[in-house]
């Protein structure tokens, strides 16, 4: 991008006449690539993205190691009651699995027999399964697995935000450009009217002319004056809306200043910065099929989960005690803590309800897929052809705005032999008029339908 338009933008907090400055022009590519970087809700869009990065680490934290220490003690009237200590470190796996190691040390008048451990202490090291419910897959597997899809759910999502906002200024720009060229053309025929006026009044007083046509060509130059004054307000206003679009570092707004121009040949630069090859013609990546698809994964773990828990919840526990755990000949199968846990609800109604909630989502989101994609290839289509049909309306118009041309030309040279009136190059001047702002409005509907092929295939340029 060139230093030189950050430059002229920031020209708006300059005391001088923005009227006496050189135009310059404000390139569609450079003013995507500041709308692209600087923009909020592309920031916004980051920051979206880095909220599924989050999600992922908090889901990673269900398979933390982790360290328990509990400790217990009480002391009346002199007598210990008790003095209890057990602490245990956990890894937690993947498939149910869980590993265990331990010291128990426990002392105290009036100790419960079963907590009765050597002086010394007791070491302990085993495992803990599930056998049943959550061997396959639990919470923390799903958690996991959610969280992955979650994110790239958030990327699709964030191409889809900033594509959004591309197209919207890339439409902002478009506006602006149509009211500039309306804005030109009503210059020049103001220009146009004004020669008339003067000659037609000059030749009023001379005799040559009746002095009702001076009232005729008066009336002719204050319409095309008051349409100019029209567009100009119109200009004002569409530069404040792309204004919108513009922002600095540390979100400082820009306002598009008066000598800032659009690009008036726009149709190869478009073509680049709205590039809808970078699809490759397929709607395997498009963002919001991605983001359905992501979305889709995540129902499915969900749906996995909840049918899991139709099974017992039965949980195996073993661990080798010894009370000197640098020694491993003290490790033997006769010395161990052992233990069994088993939960099932009768009817299961709970998890059976929760299993077809489940099911109905994921029948929802693939229902819902199915008709995105179906969409979005019916609009691609419909796009595509009507930009074939734009280019040839554009031919045309620009074979009717020469013709216009021809017969406005010939109506004067007419006119200037004295064989034609004001009225017929009036007249001729209207239809060369109508058929200009036609040409603009068609040129403009294909850059719509250009943007609006390049929202719909959800294109995220990276080189702006």
């Amino acid at each position: 991008m060139k230093t030189g338009i950050l430059f002229f933008l920031m020209l708006s907090f300059s005391l001088l006449n923005a009227q006496e400055r050189e135009q310059e022009v404000l390139s569609f590519a450079e003013y995507l690539a500041y709308v692209k970087r600087y923009h909020p809700v592309a920031r916004q869009a980051d920051i979206h993205l880095e909220r599924g990065e989050a999600e992922l680490l908090r889901a990673r934290g269900g398979f933390d190691p982790k360290i328990e220490v509990d400790y217990a003690r009480k002391e009346f009237k002199g007598t210990e009651y008790y003095d209890l200590l057990n602490s245990t470190f956990k890894i937690p796996t993947w498939y149910g699995l869980e590993l265990k190691a331990g010291f128990e040390q426990n002392d105290g008048v009036f100790l419960n027999p079963q907590r009765t451990v050597p002086p010394e202490g007791l070491f302990s090291a085993g495992v803990s399964v599930a056998v049943g419910e959550g061997m396959f897959i639990n919470e923390r597997m799903a958690s996991l697995r959610a969280a992955r899809a979650f994110r790239e759910q958030t990327v699709a999502e964030r191409d889809l935000m900033v594509n959004q906002v591309l197209f919207e200024a890339a439409a902002a720009y478009f506006d602006w450009l149509e009211v500039y060229n309306e804005l030109e053309i009503y210059e020049d025929f103001v220009e146009n009217a004004l020669i008339r006026f003067r000659g037609v009044k000059r030749n009023a007083e001379i005799g040559e002319v009746a002095a009702i046509d001076t009232v005729e060509a008066k009336i002719s130059l204050q319409d095309r004056t008051l349409q100019l004054e029209q567009a100009r307000v119109e200009l004002m206003k569409q530069r404040l809306r792309v204004s919108n679009f513009l922002w600095l570092q540390n979100n400082v707004p820009v306002e598009l200043q008066p000598h800032m121009i659009p690009d008036r040949d726009l149709a190869g630069e478009v073509n680049t910065a709205l590039d809808i090859t970078a699809a490759g013609g397929s709607l395997e990546g498009h963002p919001k099929l991605r983001a359905l698809r992501a979305k889709l994964r995540a129902l499915e773990i969900d749906r996995r989960l909840k049918s899991n828990k139709l099974l017992p919840e039965v949980n195996l526990e073993y661990n080798f005690i010894t009370p000197d755990a640098d020694d491993f000949a003290t490790y033997h199968t006769t010395n161990y803590k052992a233990g069994l846990r088993v939960n099932f609800p009768l009817f299961l109604r709970k998890e059976r309800g929760e299993l077809r909630l489940a099911e109905f989502k994921l029948q929802d989101a693939g229902l819902e897929l199915e008709l995105s994609e179906r969409e979005i290839e019916n609009k691609i289509e419909a796009l595509t052809r009507e930009l074939e049909s734009y280019q040839t309306q554009i031919l045309m118009i620009d074979e009717i705005v020469d013709n216009y041309n021809r017969m406005l030309s010939a109506e004067e040279r007419r006119f200037s032999f004295g064989e034609s009136s004001l009225f017929l190059i009036n007249n001729r001047e209207n239809k060369l008029i109508e058929a200009r702002l036609k040409q603009i409005e068609l040129f403009t509907k294909y850059l719509y339908a250009r943007a609006g092929l390049f929202q719909s295939l959800g294109t995220n340029p990276d080189d702006l």
